[in-house]
């Protein structure tokens, strides 16, 4: 069998699942809506409903495993509440503790730094509360691990909650100009 790869922009509102068969969850926004995905299809890891960005799909779970472990870096650019401190990002650099499971968890050392300029992506579906509200910051989050909403996490333990959370990398594959909702075949046997 040929495993198939995609590249998708997952939009803001939509769950990182192709259908659901839970009663409560039959509203919601699926991947499935956006695409005739290939039977067997999954998502390499996941963005949570309001999150976005790049999220990657294959029909081969060893590649799933391999994207998924701690060898493969994923980028987020974080919007978050407020102008955030050097203090604050060296805290998320080095190691914050965070809630995962029931139980505190030390988030492992990573990168993380302020970007210079708003980062060019789509707009969002739903609005962002604008600076008139007070300032807000974007930075540039590359983690080696993915816990349940780690960078949210991460952001409001330092005092910075986050207002929006787009992946933009994972290894080497970019976000680039992708429209949002939009789907990209690609050969990840290539990128990895």
């Amino acid at each position: 069998m040929e495993h198939k790869h995609f590249m998708i922009y997952k939009p803001y509102g939509f769950l990182s699942q192709f259908s659901s068969n839970d009663n409560k969850q039959q509203k919601k926004n699926f991947l499935g809506s956006l695409h005739d995905f290939p039977e067997g299809i999954m998502a390499i890891g996941r963005l949570d409903e309001k999150s976005e960005g790049l999220l990657l799909l294959t029909t081969d779970g060893k590649t799933s495993d391999f994207i998924n472990s701690k060898k493969v870096e994923k980028e987020y650019y974080a919007l978050v509440n407020g102008a955030i401190t050097d203090e604050a990002i060296q805290q998320m650099a080095t190691g914050v503790e965070i809630g995962f499971n029931g139980k505190k968890y030390q988030t492992k050392p990573c990168k993380v730094f302020k970007l210079d300029d708003e980062p060019d992506l789509p707009t969002r579906s739903k609005k962002i509360r604008d600076d008139r509200h007070g300032p807000t910051t974007w930075i540039s989050v590359t983690l080696n691990e993915g816990k349940f909403r780690q960078v949210r996490k991460m952001t409001s333990a330092v005092g910075f909650p986050t207002l929006r959370l787009v992946r933009v990398r994972v290894g080497h594959i970019h976000l680039s100009n992708m429209q949002v909702g939009e789907v990209i075949p690609i050969d990840l046997l290539k990128e990895f």
